[in-house]
C-alpha cells in the first residue's frame, strides 16, 4: 500500500509541475533578451556606416581621371561599374575597398607605375561587374 501512495504523490507532483510550467506566460520568459534593442540598433548603424564608407572609397577610386581613362580603354562603362558597386555584399565591398586603398597607396609611394594602376582599375571594375552579373 505505501507504494501506491508514493505513485499517487508522484503523479500529483508531476501534474502540479506541468500546470505551473504551462501557466507561466511566454511573454515573461521572452523578455530576457541576450542583446538589448539599443545594442542591436547600434550594431546595425555601425554596419551601415561601414558599408557606406567602403562604397564611397571604391566609387572615389573609380572616379579619378586615370580610372575613367583606363575603363574607357577597356570599353567599360564607368557609370555602370559605379552603380554595380552598390549591389556588392558587405564582404565584397570591404575587399575591394582594401584593394583600392592599397593600389592608391602603392602608386603614391612609387611602387606601382601608372600602367600597373590602370590594370588594377580595370581588374577591379571587371570583377565588380562579374560578381553583380552572377548575383
Amino acid at each position: 500500500m505505501p507504494l501506491l501512495g508514493f505513485q499517487q504523490f508522484f503523479r500529483s507532483l508531476t501534474v502540479c509541475t506541468l500546470v505551473t510550467t504551462l501557466a507561466i506566460p511566454q511573454s515573461i520568459s521572452a523578455q530576457a533578451h541576450i542583446v538589448t534593442q539599443e545594442e542591436m540598433q547600434a550594431a546595425i548603424l555601425e554596419a551601415t556606416q561601414t558599408r557606406e564608407v567602403h562604397r564611397e572609397r571604391i566609387v572615389s577610386f573609380l572616379s579619378t581621371p586615370k580610372a575613367a581613362k583606363a575603363l574607357g580603354a577597356a570599353r567599360l562603362d564607368v557609370k555602370l561599374v559605379k552603380s554595380a558597386v552598390s549591389s556588392l555584399s558587405d564582404d565584397e565591398l570591404a575587399k575591394f575597398a582594401a584593394r583600392a586603398d592599397k593600389a592608391e597607396s602603392d602608386f603614391a609611394a612609387g611602387r606601382l607605375t601608372e600602367r600597373d594602376l590602370l590594370w588594377i582599375l580595370v581588374g577591379i571594375a571587371a570583377l565588380i561587374l562579374i560578381i553583380v552579373a552572377v548575383h
